[in-house]
């Protein structure tokens, strides 16, 4: 009776707690179940390509592979796997042979595990894998394999599979050309999966265009929900989902890759005539506002961005503002002209060099005496721009300031774009209506100029930066077709055209930019001569530049228009005489290879008079 009792006992508590179990606590063990055997993985799509408007591939992607390791495999033959691989995923042999050492660890349930799975190298090439599985089948261990038994050549098989790859690729993205216009395609990184826990195999767009469209790039992830066994591989027939990724959209810049070299070519050359802290250029068709070319130095290779610093991937055309100093005279010029206050033929006297104006002296850097307005851009006299910009008014002044689109972003479709700075007019001071004409308490980013001088060149409409052509899938359908874009109107065509002509004579032998001159082709601009702000005091560094230089042509039907901007130059600081030449030779390589009609024989071109307008 005792011994049945106990038994019957037994079998009570047992079926208790499988009710316990199976009944009561059903949801929470066969979630934990599911959790040991159901795997959910994400699949990014093939990243779409970045491309130029000539159909020059910036940046594309490639199937990458993981390779890895199992130490339990290889026996005592590291340093011979190590040797036949290390050609192709390169490193020293004897440290690559070290990770490939068999190593035991305890779990987070004390039981005591081999490492089986070693990764080697993330994101190496296709062709390199099959390199590596190729060197691997053709090890040669120094004894006759065939002749041993069967459990001895298991032994040395194993040591040919001991190198594999993981079942899912990843993505290498690549960018053939290097640095070239790194700034604007960018880099991508390892996209987080956040909280999700979901693993995620993918790309994610981290500067430039990369990030700026990275959804459209991206495409539509795919994923894959499954169950696998105990040894962690899959077991189909449970395969519940398996969505197939899209591919991303390929992208077209308006961008052409020649002129973005000529730009850089141009740079480069300047930077080893000036060694400046830094140098930028860009090449805008001023009709369209599309950007032809974009180039900083210093620059980065984006296939290894983690290679350079931070200052070397930032985009100074956008990211960095300035006082532009002259170049920026064309702002009050155009304004007073466009408003009637003043016309070409005006006369205005400069003081000799030196004007009183509000307690403090406004210097000119030669003397000069009774200039025309023509002549005052001509000479860029900042005592002749001050008196024209007293014509105006400050308030008329603010306003066009504003309309030329400084203190405002220009809407490129880059990040880390700034606005400038351009102060309220009631925060102006007595000096302002004098300085800020010169390019003095205002601060702007180079293509905020560039843009600006395009509307002279354009019969006076202000365009938004046109960067992207348009959107086309794997098929080469277009899905968007980015258009030319009026922000408004700033001046009218006859002002416009009055400015043009202004500005053909800076680059005569009356001119400040006598060295932007070309042969063929009638070239329009303005030189640009700032003393940098002092960061630790009151007024200017002294020794400290920045040069500029923004030119079109032909002037007569421009088509390009093109900004050198240079940063703290050495051996001159003139922007006639630092980017002038940078200028002069972008603009007739461009115009070359762009095939642009030349303009009529431009030799021995002289100030011409300017034509009088009725007030």
């Amino acid at each position: 009776m005792i011994l049945g009792s106990l038994i019957t006992i037994g079998y009570v508590g047992l079926g208790v707690r499988l009710v316990d179990i199976q009944v009561l606590q059903h949801g929470k063990h066969a979630a934990h179940a599911l959790d040991n055997t159901r795997r959910r993985t994400v699949h990014a799509s093939r990243r779409g390509d970045i491309l130029d408007i000539r159909g020059t591939v910036l940046a594309t992607s490639r199937i990458a592979k993981t390779v890895c390791a199992d130490p339990s495999l290889m026996g005592v033959h590291q340093q011979l796997v190590a040797r036949a691989i290390s050609p192709f995923l390169g490193g020293d042999i004897d440290k690559l042979a070290e990770r490939m050492q068999r190593r035991v660890y305890v779990d987070a349930k004390g039981r005591r595990r081999e490492d089986k799975h070693v990764v080697l190298k993330r994101k190496v090439p296709l062709e390199e894998w099959q390199a590596v599985t190729n060197a691997m089948a053709h090890l040669e261990f120094g004894v006759d394999v065939k002749s041993l038994s069967r459990k001895e050549r298991l032994k040395y098989y194993n040591v040919r599979r001991s190198i594999f790859c993981e079942r899912v690729d990843s993505q290498l993205r690549v960018y053939p050309s290097g640095n070239l216009a790194a700034h604007v395609t960018g880099f991508v990184g390892v996209r987080d999966p956040g909280d999700s826990g979901i693993h995620m195999v993918g790309l994610e767009g981290k500067h430039g265009i990369e990030k700026m469209l990275d959804s459209e790039l991206e495409g539509v992830r795919g994923w894959r929900e499954t169950e696998t066994d105990r040894s962690q591989r899959e077991v189909v027939a449970f395969r519940e989902y398996n969505v197939q990724p899209r591919d991303g959209l390929n992208v077209v810049l308006t961008l052409d890759s020649n002129v973005q070299y000529i730009a850089e070519k141009a740079l480069e050359a300047l930077c080893v005539k000036h060694t400046p802290a830094s140098a930028c250029a860009v090449v805008v068709n001023p009709q369209t506002g599309a950007i032809l070319a974009l180039s900083n130095r210093p620059t980065f290779n984006p296939n290894q961005p983690g290679e350079s610093t931070a200052a070397n991937r930032r985009n100074r055309v956008i990211t960095d503002s300035f006082e532009p100093g002259s170049t920026f005279k064309i702002v009050a010029v155009s304004g007073a002209l466009n408003e009637g206050a003043v016309s070409l033929s005006d006369r205005f006297h400069c003081e000799n060099g030196r004007y009183y104006f509000a307690g403090k002296v406004l210097r000119d850097h030669h003397s000069y005496g009774s200039l025309s307005v023509q002549e005052i851009i001509t000479k860029s006299s900042n005592i002749g721009t001050a008196k024209v910009a007293m014509k105006l008014g400050a308030r008329r002044l603010h306003n066009y300031i504003s309309k030329m689109g400084f203190g405002h972003r220009t809407g490129v479709p880059l990040p880390g774009e700034v606005g400038g700075i351009l102060h309220p007019i009631h925060n102006w001071n007595k000096l302002s209506i004098s300085r800020v004409p010169m390019g003095h308490e205002i601060a702007a980013t180079p293509l905020q100029l560039v843009m600006a001088m395009s509307a002279m060149a354009n019969g006076g409409s202000l365009m938004r930066p046109l960067l992207i052509d348009r959107l086309v899938d794997r098929d080469g359908n277009i899905v968007m077709q980015y258009k030319p874009t009026v922000v408004r109107k700033v001046i009218r065509d006859n002002t416009a055209q009055q400015m043009i002509e202004t500005l053909r004579t800076v680059v005569s032998e009356e001119g400040t930019a006598r060295l932007a001159r070309l042969d063929n082709y009638a070239v329009a601009g303005k030189t640009g001569t700032a003393q940098k702000p002092s960061k630790t005091k009151r007024g200017y560094e002294d020794g400290k530049y920045f040069s500029s230089f923004i030119g079109f042509l032909p002037a007569d039907n421009p088509q390009l228009c093109i900004g050198v901007f240079v940063d703290e130059p050495k051996n001159g600081y003139y922007g006639g005489t630092v980017a002038g030449p940078a200028f002069r030779g972008i603009a007739k390589e461009s115009a070359n290879y762009l095939g642009l009609e030349p303009s009529e024989s431009v030799e021995g071109l002289s100030v011409r008079k300017p034509k009088v307008v009725l007030r």
